[in-house]
This record gives C-alpha cells, sequence and structure tokens, in this order.
C-alpha cells in the first residue's frame, strides 16, 4: 500500500519526525547506507528551512518511480522529499542555492547543500505565496540496458497527501512504459483508509501487466484486478510518442486538465467504479502531444472548483513540483481538505534540461 509520511513541521521537534520517515522511506526503497543518510540529511536540511525561512510548512516523504522511465521494466525507487509552505518565498533563487547565502544569520548550506546531494532536486518560488521544494534521492541504475528512445522524452511526478495525517493514501499513481508508448495513472479508492488503500494498490500493481495495453482495454483489466475491493475511481492516460498522440480514459471523479499551448481543456471520464460497477463501454478520448503540453491528473481531494495557474503549465518545471504547486495553491484554512488528495503530472523532457 502507498506509505507516505506527511509531516507538518511548526516546530524544531518535527525536523527529527522528517529525519526518521526519510530513514524509513529509504528503508522501502532498498537504499543503501550512503543513499539512507544522504536522504535523512536532506530531509532534515528542508525541513529546518522551513522552521528558519516560512515560519514553518509541511513536509512529504514517499517513494516514487524515477521521472523518466529509462527501461521497459524500470524497477527504480526513490525517496521524495517534497516541502510547500506558504510563506514569504524566495526573492532570488539562484542567489539562495549558492553557498553560504542566508537571511538568518545562519550558515546557508541548507539549499544548496540539498541540490548538490539530491539526484534530483527543483524548487518553485513566488514571493507572497510560497515555495515548493522536490529532492529524490535513489541508488544508480544496476546496469541493465537502457532504452531512451522517443519514450524518455516524457515525463511523470506526483505528491500524495494522506488524508488527516494517515499512514496510508487510498489514492495511488503508477506509470510504465512498452516500447515507444508511456502510460500513467491515477487511482482513488473509495472513501479512505486501509481499504482505500488496498484498492488502489491492486490497480498499480494490475497496471504494471498492462503496459502494452491502450488506456480503455487497460481499465477492463483493473476492472478485474480490484474485485472483491471496494474499488476505486480510475483514469489512465497515455502518451504514444512516435505518434505524437495522447489518449485518454477513465471511470470515475478523477480529474483531467490538459494544457495546450495554456489553453486548458477537460478530459472527461465515465461514471463508474472500476471494481465493482464498470461501465458497458469505454471512449477514449485522443489529443495531439507535443512539447508544449501538460497533463493532470488529480482525485476529488482537490477543491471541485480548482483553477489552474499559469505556473500550472509549466513544461520545464519538474513534475512533482507542478503537482505540489496545484496543491498549494488549491488549498487554504477556509477550504479544509475532507480526502486524500494526490495529484499528477505527465509533461515533456526539455532536451536540454541536465
Amino acid at each position: 500500500m502507498p506509505r507516505v509520511w506527511d509531516v507538518p513541521v511548526h516546530d524544531s521537534t518535527r525536523v527529527r519526525d522528517a529525519r526518521v520517515a526519510a530513514e524509513h522511506a529509504a528503508t522501502l526503497a532498498g537504499l543503501d547506507e550512503q543513499h539512507t543518510a544522504t536522504a535523512a540529511l536532506v530531509a532534515t536540511e528542508l525541513a529546518t528551512n522551513l522552521l528558519k525561512h516560512a515560519g514553518g510548512g509541511q513536509v512529504l516523504i514517499d517513494v516514487v518511480a524515477p521521472t523518466v522511465l529509462t527501461a521497459e521494466r524500470d524497477e527504480t525507487r526513490l525517496v521524495q522529499v517534497v516541502t510547500v509552505d506558504h510563506g514569504p518565498g524566495i526573492a532570488d533563487v539562484a542567489a539562495a542555492l549558492s553557498d553560504g547565502f542566508s537571511t538568518t544569520r545562519s550558515l546557508g548550506a541548507g539549499l544548496g547543500t540539498c541540490a548538490r546531494l539530491a539526484d534530483d532536486f527543483d524548487l518553485h518560488s513566488v514571493p507572497g505565496r510560497g515555495t515548493v521544494v522536490v529532492a529524490r534521492i535513489g541508488a544508480a541504475p544496476d546496469g541493465r540496458a537502457a532504452q531512451p528512445g522517443p519514450a524518455a522524452g516524457v515525463r511523470a511526478g506526483a505528491v500524495n497527501v494522506p488524508f488527516g495525517g494517515a499512514d496510508y493514501s487510498g489514492d495511488a499513481w503508477a506509470w510504465v512504459r512498452s516500447g515507444d508508448r508511456v502510460t500513467l495513472m491515477l487511482a482513488d479508492g473509495l472513501g479512505h483508509g486501509p481499504e482505500a488503500a488496498r484498492a488502489s494498490t491492486a490497480a498499480v500493481e494490475a497496471l504494471r501487466g498492462s503496459a502494452h495495453l491502450a488506456p480503455a482495454e487497460a481499465l477492463r483489466r483493473l476492472d478485474t484486478a480490484l474485485t472483491g475491493t471496494r474499488g476505486a475511481a480510475v483514469a489512465v492516460a497515455q502518451v504514444d510518442t512516435r505518434a505524437a498522440v495522447l489518449r485518454f480514459a477513465g471511470i470515475g471523479n478523477i480529474g483531467a486538465r490538459l494544457c495546450e499551448g495554456g489553453t486548458w481543456r477537460h478530459l472527461v471520464s465515465r461514471p463508474g467504479i472500476v471494481g465493482t460497477h464498470r461501465p458497458t463501454t469505454l471512449r477514449e478520448q485522443e489529443a495531439v502531444w507535443a512539447d508544449d503540453r501538460v497533463l493532470v491528473l488529480h482525485s476529488d481531494g482537490l477543491p471541485s472548483r480548482w483553477t489552474p495557474t499559469p505556473d500550472t503549465c509549466r513544461t520545464a518545471a519538474d513534475p512533482a513540483v507542478t503537482a505540489a504547486v496545484t496543491v498549494r495553491d488549491a488549498s487554504s484554512s477556509a477550504r479544509p481538505v475532507r480526502d486524500d488528495t494526490a495529484v499528477a503530472v505527465l509533461a515533456p523532457d526539455p532536451p536540454d534540461r541536465p
């Protein structure tokens, strides 16, 4: 089941909780001692930064897939550390990432250290709105033959926030590759808690054997796999990179929005519940996939009137940063979350990205 650590950091005692959570996540990911220590250090530095510069915030720690799939069965697992705050933001991001920079008379090594140590690192900050930081730590590839090809030009990432700080989220995401096609799935188990998590986990496991299938056919296979669970809302999006086509099919209330050159359009799912009440017919929607596209899938933990901002359609951003910014900007103390919340993003991989 998708174990997620949601650590609210509003005093120094929670910094240790973030470090311990990163160590547990590293164990689940199968990281060695060196990478485990790195994950713990990054979580500690980022949590400390929340207190020093933002007056507190949220740390989300998860075990995730790589943002780019370089093999058809890429089973690499990384520890993802995400921090979200509604603080003053960073006026000069480049300066904040340099060694010795500080606005609080500290050593100023936090963000720069994290950027160097993490295998992936990105942040987004707007003065007056807050900052989102994403860092991933994981073991090096095991030497299997990489299959870059066109499919390696697509990235995916997500954030998952369990309801009420629970240990397990009823939402889950996964993505798989088959040749030139990459498939992203987001599942929202009915309700929340362990039974919802079992349903969404069953969807993840079934997707791993369905990478070669079109979205509608994959949903039919997932429906069989979820029989006996309480069921889930599921959306499946597949990019055929050689044909430059996006295909989508969904059942239930997973939201799907596609940004096309700055303009957003809805992709519509059919009513029903995968595993208990699948519609007899499934229609796939198609759209052109290009370098200015960004696809956002989200569970109903996001407010129903969520509206994308220009930041949501930044193709150069890490997909998990886009997901975290979406969660941050759609939430407030006046609109408390009443369910698990997951946002998964599919975006092009810029050719000049390091």
